[in-house]
Formats: C-alpha cells, sequence, structure tokens
C-alpha cells in the first residue's frame, strides 16, 4: 500500500516529469504527496540588491529560501488543480542528503526521482546517492 509518495524536484524540466510522474502515483493510490527540495542559500549580495529594489510591501517575501519556494508552490499548485492531499518542505543542503533526510521526516512510502545523472560515470551522482540511502522504495523517473 501506498499512502505517501514524495517527490523531489528543483524547478528543472527533468524534475517537473517526475513531479507529473509523483501526482499520478499519488492520484492513482490516492495517497498523499511531499514535494521535496534541496537549496544554496542565495548570495547575500543578491539579496540586498533585491530588496533594495523591490517594492516595501514585498520586501519580506525575499529571503535565502526564495528560489524553492516558488520552485514548491507551483507543484503545490498542480497537486491542488488534481484535488491531492499534499505538504511539503525543503531544507539547505547536498541534495541527496537532504531527499533522503526529508522522505524519511515524512515516512514516504516511495520517493520519486528523476533519473538525470544515473549514466553519469562520476561517483556521487543524486540518483544514485539516493537509491543507496533512500529509507523507502525509490520510482526512478526516466528523464533523458
Amino acid at each position: 500500500m501506498i499512502a505517501t509518495v514524495a517527490v523531489g524536484t528543483d524547478g528543472s524540466g527533468t524534475a517537473g516529469q517526475a513531479v507529473r510522474s509523483a501526482l499520478d502515483l499519488a492520484e492513482r493510490f490516492s495517497a498523499r504527496i511531499i514535494f521535496i527540495s534541496a537549496y544554496e542559500p542565495v548570495d547575500e549580495t543578491r539579496l540586498r540588491r533585491e530588496k533594495r529594489e523591490a517594492p516595501p510591501d514585498i520586501q519580506w517575501t525575499i529571503n535565502p529560501e526564495e528560489d524553492v519556494e516558488a520552485t514548491l508552490r507551483e507543484a503545490e499548485e498542480l497537486a491542488d488543480e488534481r484535488g491531492l492531499e499534499w505538504a511539503s518542505g525543503a531544507a539547505m543542503g547536498e541534495p541527496a542528503e537532504v531527499l533522503v533526510r526529508l522522505a524519511e521526516k515524512h515516512n514516504a512510502d516511495v520517493l520519486v526521482i528523476g533519473n538525470r545523472g544515473m549514466n553519469r560515470r562520476v561517483l556521487g551522482s543524486v540518483p544514485n546517492s539516493v537509491t543507496h540511502k533512500a529509507p523507502c522504495s525509490v520510482y526512478l523517473v526516466k528523464t533523458t
């Protein structure tokens, strides 16, 4: 039984394919979907510039996590369109470690990720690391 589907997203086109596959899976099993992402903090110089240039009423939205928040909102809207129960989360750090940690935190039954990077011969690709460390089943979506 699949009750919780987690999906890693970074806003890229290949991650979008993984999100759509995860939505299909969640819909099929009437499961809750968790959108998860890793991020690097936005550069301080960029933050100061954006705050200076932004209207005062939206300056509060400019923060080190602003890019990932927009990515998660897009995925959440897709879940809303399908009537799915969802949650989301992001954490700063190395992507594979963050995805594994957040999938475990949300008790995911399956973690959906794109296969981008699986064919690289370099050790440490995100999909390779996730498949070895995930606390749950991993569904790799063919994106390349």
